[in-house]
């Protein structure tokens, strides 16, 4: 297949892309990765008439720890982030995730910025950037603003994102030393998307647990980030009650869609045990 044509744009600063952004509105494109966009175009299910390069803006790359937090360029690789010391060191999980992405050719282009942004509830990274409580940088004719990840996501490939804007990086809370976490991912063959997915990241204190985080990853039309469940497993042992009613506060969110995966039953109780694992091994990891 081959695109229909369109006007290709390499910009070289994230001001120009919102310019250009803003004059050309829905018949523009920004291209990251590309391997979202690039085979909806040859399927000619896009046809955006501008295409704009973001990949010679060296202020989109790169990962950089800030005060309290860590941020990571919009155009920093899946690969970047798994050589990442930094990441290794204060957020092993994104390390973690990103090896489960599709396969190392993908990773070496794909990018952070091009899998939160665009709404595809079977990518990886937003349901894990609603289990770290990550804030998206937004540029935009206004200027900038943020957005929670948890409150970003609106509906399958609809954002809080506005046809103008461009998110340029994602900022995440240091979490502290000792944090226990995990990221549980079934799926039928090496690079496919999840049948079901989990992201838990907690800390312990003794025995009990001090905080707890659950995200669910392509058992809805979005990223689900399960609070109800969270709440019961904080302050708890992780006795194997309490672990079973989080486990069905998390299923009971799920709205999976019946597919080559499997039945939606089946992919709802995958979310389950893809949790339990997850929370297991984060318990196994953190420091008492």
């Amino acid at each position: 297949m081959i695109p229909g044509e369109f006007t290709y744009h390499r910009p070289s600063s994230v001001s120009e892309v919102v310019a250009l952004l803003a004059e050309h509105g829905d018949e523009a494109r920004p291209l990251a990765g590309g391997h979202s966009i690039i085979p909806m175009m040859k399927l000619r299910m896009a046809a955006p008439e501008h295409l704009i390069d973001l990949g010679g803006i060296a202020d989109l790359k790169g990962v950089r720890e800030e005060g309290g937090d860590i941020v990571i360029g919009a155009m920093t690789t899946q690969a970047e982030l798994i050589a990442s010391d930094l990441l290794s060191s204060k957020l092993p999980i994104i390390r973690e995730t990103s090896l489960l992405i599709a396969d190392p050719q993908i990773r070496y282009m794909g990018t952070m910025g091009g899998n939160v942004a665009n709404g595809d509830p079977g990518n990886d990274m937003p349901a894990l950037m609603q289990c770290l409580n990550a804030t998206y940088l937004i540029a935009g004719p206004d200027g900038e603003r943020e957005v929670a990840a948890r409150d970003f996501y609106e509906a399958a490939y609809f954002t809080a994102l506005a046809p103008e804007e461009l998110v340029v990086a994602i900022k995440i809370p240091t979490p502290p030393a000792g944090h226990g976490f995990a990221y549980e991912k079934l799926k039928r063959k090496v690079g496919d998307y999840a049948t079901a997915a989990a992201a838990v990241m907690l800390t312990m204190n003794g025995g009990t647990v001090a905080s707890c985080s659950v995200a669910l990853t392509n058992v809805a039309d979005t990223p689900l980030y399960a609070s109800e469940a969270s709440s019961i497993l904080t302050g708890s042992t992780l006795d194997a009650d309490t672990v079973a009613k989080a486990v069905a506060a998390a299923e009971a969110i799920t709205m999976p869609a019946s597919d080559g995966r499997g039945p939606a039953e089946y992919r709802t109780k995958m979310a389950g045990i893809m949790m339990q694992r997850a929370l297991a091994r984060a318990a196994e990891r953190a420091q008492k």
